[in-house]
C-alpha cells in the first residue's frame, strides 16, 4: 500500500533516531539515522547480530509531499555476523518497508513507479511522473517494466490460443491464456508449430485447448499435448462460413441484378412525347399567378388595408403591391407576366426534335446555335426541357452488393429490416442456388445456438447434395477438423476471452509506439 511522507515519519519515529526535517527551497529533505544497540538477523543465517562494523549514508528518494520532491538521508549500520558457519562476514541493516538493497528509492516511491511503468509505460508514463514530482525519464521506466519478474506460472486446465499482429502482414505473436483465470499465461514469439510445441510440451496436464482454424495449432496440440481435446471456436467457423457465402454470392452476382421488365404497349408511332406547349406550360402558371395576386390586393384594399399591410400579408414588395394595387385592368398586369426570351423563335424546332428523340439540351442547343441563335451556354435549353424530364421514369435501384447479400443471408432473420427483407426475398425468388444457400446457413446457425454438434455430419451431407462449389471447400475443412469443429459445437467453451486479450494486445502496442518490441510488449500483457 502506498504511503504519503507523514506516514512515512511516524512510521520511522520508533526505530530511528530524532528526526530532523529542514525544507531546503524546492525539496524536502528528511535526515535520519538508526538507533544504536538494535539487532539485526543475518540476510543468511538469520542468527541476530549486534556488532558494528561502521556506518554509510544512503540517500533515497520518496513520494511528493505538498507538490515538493522528498529525499531521504539515511544513515545505516554494516555489522558483522559472528557465526561461525555463516558465509557472510559483514552486511547492511535494510529498514522493512522503506529501503531494499541497492535501492535508490523508497518501497512507496518504487511501487508507485511500477504501477506508472505497467500502466503507461514509457512516454505517458514519464509525464504523468513529472506532474507528480517524480523526476523519472521515459527509458527508466521501460527499463523498470523489463526488470520486473514474471508473475508465478499456473497449470492451465483449459488453453486458449490465439494470434495477434506486432506488425499486421509481417510479424505475429501467439498469445496463451488461461480460459478458467482469463489469464494471460504467456506470449510466443511468430504463430508457427514449433514454439506452441515446445510451451505445451513444458506444461503437462492441459485437458482443453481451444483454438482458431489455422492448421500449425492444430498440429501443434497434436504433438505438444495429444492428451487434450481440440475445441475449435464457434465464431472462427462463423466467419469461416460467412467467407464461404460471401465467396458464393460473387459466383451467383448474375442473380442480384432485376431482369429487365417487360415492355409495356407499344406507344402509337402517331403519338408524340409531352411537350412543353405556351398555353399549358409556365407562361400560364405566371398568368394565373399574377390574376391571383391582383385579386387578393383589391380585397384587401376594399376591406381598408394599407399597401404595407397588404405586402406583409401577401409577401410581396411594397413596390410591387402598389403596382397591384394601382392596374384597374388585371389583363394588362396578365400580359406583362408573358416574359419573352432570345429561345421563343426556336420553340417550335425544339418541340419537334423532342418528338423525335433527340432530348440532350447540348445537342440541341448546338442545333439551335448554328440556325443563329445568339445564347453562349445551353442552360436557356436546359430550363426549357426541364418540365419534359420530370415526367421521366425514374432510373431503376442498383442491385445488391454481394457483401449486402452475405450480411443479409448471416444475419438473424428477425434483425432483418424491411427493405432488407424484400430485397433478399427479390434476390432469392430469382436463384434456387441462393436460396439453398441460405436454408444450410440458416441450419448451420442453429447448431451454433443449440449446442447440437452431433448433428454436423448431417449437414456436411445435406451441403454436399447441392450444388454449391464454394460451400463444400467448407464442408470439406470441417470434415478434416471434425473432432474440434464438433467439439466446438457442444461444450461452452471458446476463444472469447482471447480475443478480449487480443484487443488489449493492441492497446497496448499503439501506447507504446514504434518501442513495442516483443518482449519489452510480452512484459506488459503479463504484468499490466
Amino acid at each position: 500500500m502506498l504511503r504519503s511522507c507523514e506516514e512515512t515519519l511516524r512510521w520511522l519515529l520508533p526505530h530511528l533516531a530524532p528526526v530532523l526535517v529542514e525544507q531546503v527551497r524546492v525539496e524536502v529533505l528528511i535526515v535520519a539515522r538508526t538507533r544504536d544497540g538494535t539487532t539485526v538477523p543475518c540476510p543468511d543465517c538469520g542468527v541476530p547480530a549486534r556488532r558494528v562494523h561502521n556506518r554509510y549514508r544512503r540517500h533515497l528518494a520518496d513520494a511528493a509531499l505538498g507538490g515538493r520532491p522528498v529525499a531521504i538521508e539515511l544513515c545505516v549500520r554494516r555489522l558483522f555476523c559472528d557465526t561461525a558457519l555463516c558465509t557472510r562476514r559483514t552486511f547492511a541493516e535494510q529498514i522493512a518497508e522503506l529501503t531494499t538493497r541497492y535501492g535508490r528509492r523508497t518501497v512507496v516511491l518504487a511501487e508507485i513507479v511500477q504501477a506508472i511503468a505497467f500502466a503507461l509505460a514509457g512516454r505517458a508514463g514519464a509525464r504523468l511522473a513529472a506532474v507528480l514530482n517524480i523526476p523519472i525519464s521515459r527509458t527508466t521506466l521501460l527499463n523498470v517494466v523489463m526488470a520486473a519478474p514474471d508473475p508465478v506460472p499456473t497449470a492451465p486446465r483449459v488453453l486458449g490460443v490465439d494470434d495477434f499482429a506486432t506488425r499486421r502482414g509481417r510479424r505475429y505473436g501467439t498469445v496463451l491464456v488461461d480460459l478458467d483465470s482469463h489469464r494471460v499465461l504467456d506470449i510466443l514469439p511468430g504463430r508457427e508449430k514449433a514454439p506452441l510445441v515446445a510451451w505445451l510440451s513444458a506444461h503437462p496436464g492441459i485437458e482443453v485447448i481451444c483454438r482458431d482454424r489455422a492448421g500449425a495449432y492444430a498440429e501443434a496440440a497434436n504433438v505438444g499435448a495429444p492428451q487434450a481435446q481440440q475445441v475449435a471456436d464457434a465464431w472462427h467457423l462463423w466467419d469461416n462460413l460467412a467467407h464461404a457465402v460471401e465467396r458464393t454470392a460473387i459466383a451467383h452476382r448474375s442473380c442480384l441484378t432485376p431482369p429487365p421488365p417487360a415492355d409495356p404497349e407499344p406507344r402509337a408511332a402517331t403519338a408524340p412525347n409531352p411537350t412543353l406547349n405556351p398555353d399549358t406550360g409556365s407562361e400560364k402558371w405566371l398568368v394565373t399567378r399574377t390574376r391571383e395576386r391582383h385579386r387578393a390586393v383589391q380585397d384587401l384594399l376594399a376591406q381598408g388595408w394599407t399597401i404595407s399591410a397588404i405586402g406583409r400579408e401577401l409577401g410581396l414588395t411594397r413596390h410591387t403591391t402598389r403596382r397591384y394595387a394601382r392596374c384597374e385592368n388585371p389583363e394588362a398586369l396578365a400580359d406583362h407576366a408573358i416574359r419573352t426570351t432570345r429561345l421563343d423563335a426556336y420553340r417550335p424546332y425544339l418541340i419537334n426534335r423532342w418528338n423525335q428523340g433527340c432530348t440532350n439540351a447540348s445537342t440541341l442547343f448546338r442545333e439551335i446555335q448554328a440556325q443563329g441563335y445568339p445564347g453562349r451556354t445551353p442552360q436557356a435549353v436546359r430550363r426549357f426541357l426541364r418540365p419534359l424530364r420530370d415526367t421521366a421514369k425514374t432510373a431503376p435501384e442498383p442491385p445488391p452488393k454481394p457483401q449486402n447479400l452475405t450480411g443479409w443471408i448471416t444475419r438473424h432473420p428477425g434483425h432483418l429490416r424491411a427493405e432488407e427483407e424484400r430485397l433478399l426475398d427479390d434476390v432469392l425468388s430469382r436463384c434456387p442456388e441462393l436460396a439453398t444457400l441460405r436454408n444450410h446457413v440458416h441450419a448451420f446457425a442453429r447448431m451454433v445456438c443449440d449446442r447440437t454438434g452431433t448433428d454436423l455430419p448431417a449437414w456436411i451431407s445435406a451441403v454436399r447434395a447441392d450444388d454449391l462449389p464454394q460451400l463444400h471447400a467448407f464442408a470439406d475443412g470441417l470434415e478434416r477438423d471434425q473432432d474440434a469443429v464438433t467439439a466446438g459445437l457442444t461444450p461452452p467453451w471458446s476463444s472469447g476471452p482471447v480475443e478480449g486479450h487480443v484487443n488489449r494486445i493492441k492497446m497496448l502496442k499503439r501506447q507504446m509506439y514504434g518501442r513495442a518490441t516483443l518482449p519489452l510488449l510480452r512484459k506488459r500483457v503479463l504484468l499490466a
